[in-house]
């Protein structure tokens, strides 16, 4: 991992994170319980792989997130790989949702398609290389459009752009954190940063741009 890289784990709105047990929807983790342990859990099980932790590393090109609000922070070791955009893309899914909004209540058919075949050209055991085969948004777009066009799929419409503007850092079992940041814009966020005394940023963007300047 490069030096003084910072993680984020998205949150939803209750700043939960979530897993499906049943078929249905459930909290996983609050907040309250990531920073007061210091530890986040595997809360996904999906695309025919084992549960797993999604959370997206902070740079230059990749400064949206999942979500609007959540958590920053450095974790104790490294993910276990690494793709350079929403992992959706790399499934039979015919129309990837952007909006999470819109597949929230959802998740089970949503985080039910299959990995296509050859998906792991995309896939990185660590950020350097990844950066080094994708230095720019451009090329990413242009082979994942390739990649998923020769399985058969249609091309994708410029529309789910914003699908690679985060990478997707996954861990495959609970990993030990150093909280560094809240961000989130609202009342909620703002109480959670006070109440664990974390500085609170409306956006994961703003807190690494500060961290530029400051240096």
């Amino acid at each position: 991992m490069v030096a003084d890289t910072f993680f984020v784990k998205s949150l939803e709105d209750d700043f939960f994170t979530k897993t499906i047990e049943g078929g249905v929807k459930v909290q996983c983790q609050s907040i309250d319980e990531i920073v007061q342990s210091g530890v986040i859990r595997p809360n996904t099980k999906s695309f025919g792989k084992q549960s797993r932790l999604c959370t997206t590393i902070l740079a230059p090109n990749y400064l949206k997130t999942y979500r609007s609000q959540g958590i920053i922070f450095f974790p104790k070791r490294a993910p276990c790989y690494i793709v350079p955009f929403d992992l959706v893309l790399l499934t039979d899914a015919k129309k990837p949702i952007v909006q999470y909004s819109r597949i929230k209540d959802n998740l089970q058919y949503h985080y039910n398609h299959r990995l296509i075949p050859g998906f792991d050209k995309f896939v990185f055991s660590n950020f350097e290389d990844l950066l080094r085969a994708f230095p720019t948004h451009k090329k990413v777009w242009s082979e994942i459009t390739c990649f998923r066009t020769k399985a058969g799929l249609s091309p994708l419409p410029l529309s789910k752009y914003r699908l690679i503007e985060y990478n997707e850092a996954v861990f495959e079992s609970e990993i030990s954190i150093v909280p560094v940041a809240i961000f989130g814009r609202g009342t909620v966020p703002r109480q959670i940063a006070k109440k664990h005394n974390l500085p609170l940023y409306a956006s994961a963007r703003e807190f690494y741009i500060s961290r530029q300047v400051d240096r």
